[in-house]
């Protein structure tokens, strides 16, 4: 017989063991304290929202509304309709010497010297320049005020539902309003709808007409997993951030508001980040067109169809949990033929200690065509016969 005191040291060397690997997977703190009138921390994968405060609370955006500037200018280009190449001819309105623009920053374009579209994006995301904000507005919409429409269609078609905008550069207006939930679903499409653009928002400097300028993003120097987006600062405004970096394959968008400094806006969007990639992970769980079952299918040129989700689904889990999903394919009533691709069958569901994380849709993967006389007839016959079971 094995003593007593044995078997009590295996056990508390076992928990000893096991213990820390079941807190580490399990226990994710609150998110650190901002200083921040406003802030919001997202997965750019799934969406997800790790942290937030005050993340539908309307406020000035300052120099953050030309993100939406350049991802306009990006779809034009995109489009075909815009070319790089293009030289743009420089108003007085948007001349480096109007007096709106006393004070603030510039790419300093003048009237007489027309600017390339190349250059001109780099002004507005790296030098920041309101000039070239306004040369591109009336390039692209004839006026600023027209180019002020197509920005608040562009924010109603991406679901910036708090948002509107007067101006194309953020110099205040007390209608010019936005929220960090919709800085951050503007910074997830910009990195996504245009891959080849958003690598200029991580250069860090730009010379035009001999003069060098760099980008106030300086956290991109300090940590190199951090490639973008923009910074923003008026008196009213206060430091504003918008910031997103990749680690390990997992990308998060903060976005901070109203701080006080610019060290503060910088040191508050390190936190962020640094705890959503200390403490959460983008997970891959299912590639599109994946097959998650076969189901029957009555009627049918066949009697079987691969089942599943047609899009990519990607989670964010705490660190550790991904393992500890559970998988419920469910299909609902019976299959008869004709079925096309895509079409509703049941539902897919996942659930991590007991909660429901994800729900979609579960459909046919692909086409199933109605069988021959005989084969419905057949099959007419046996479901009449299992409906006897059924009841």
């Amino acid at each position: 017989m094995v003593p007593v005191f044995m078997i009590r040291f295996v056990l508390v060397l076992l928990l000893a063991v096991a213990t820390p690997a079941v807190l580490a997977a399990s226990i994710v703190p609150s998110p650190p304290q901002v200083a921040a009138e406003a802030y919001i921390l997202m997965d750019a994968g799934s969406g997800a929202v790790l942290a937030e405060h005050n993340a539908d609370l309307p406020l000035p955006p300052a120099s953050l509304t030309k993100m939406m500037t350049g991802y306009i200018l990006s779809n034009e280009i995109s489009a075909g309709r815009v070319k790089q190449s293009d030289m743009v001819p420089v108003s007085r309105n948007a001349w480096s010497q109007n007096p709106l623009f006393v004070g603030s920053s510039l790419m300093w374009i003048e009237p007489g010297k027309d600017v390339s579209v190349e250059d001109l994006e780099r002004g507005i995301i790296i030098s920041s320049g309101n000039d070239a904000c306004v040369a591109v507005a009336e390039y692209l919409a004839g006026t600023e005020s027209a180019f002020a429409e197509m920005m608040n269609a562009q924010a109603e078609a991406l679901g910036m539902v708090d948002t509107y905008y007067v101006n194309s550069h953020g110099l205040p207006h007390p209608e010019h309003m936005t929220t960090a939930r919709d800085l951050a679903t503007l910074a997830k499409a910009i990195i996504v709808d245009h891959p080849e653009h958003y690598p200029i928002y991580k250069e860090r400097e730009f010379t035009y007409n001999g003069i060098r300028q760099y980008n106030r993003n300086t956290l991109m120097a300090e940590d190199p997993t951090v490639d973008g987006l923009k910074t923003g600062h008026t008196e009213e405004a206060g430091y504003g951030l918008v910031a997103s970096a990749e680690r390990r394959g997992m990308r998060l968008i903060s976005v901070v508001l109203g701080t006080k400094s610019k060290n503060a806006r910088k040191n508050e969007t390190r936190g962020l980040l640094n705890y959503g990639f200390r403490f959460y992970e983008t997970v891959t769980q299912f590639e599109p067109g994946q097959e998650l079952d076969s189901a029957r299918v009555w009627k049918g040129a066949q009697d079987y169809v691969p089942v599943g989700l047609l899009d990519e689904t990607v989670l964010t889990l705490p660190r550790g949990k991904s393992k500890l999903l559970t998988t419920v394919v469910s299909v609902e009533g019976d299959l008869v033929a004709p079925l096309a691709v895509g079409d509703a069958v049941g539902s897919v569901q996942l659930t991590l200690d007991g909660e429901t994380v994800f729900r979609a849709p579960l459909v046919a993967l692909e086409a199933v065509e109605p069988g021959n006389f005989f084969a419905r007839l057949w099959d007419t016959i046996l479901m009449w016969i299992a409906s006897f079971f059924k009841a």
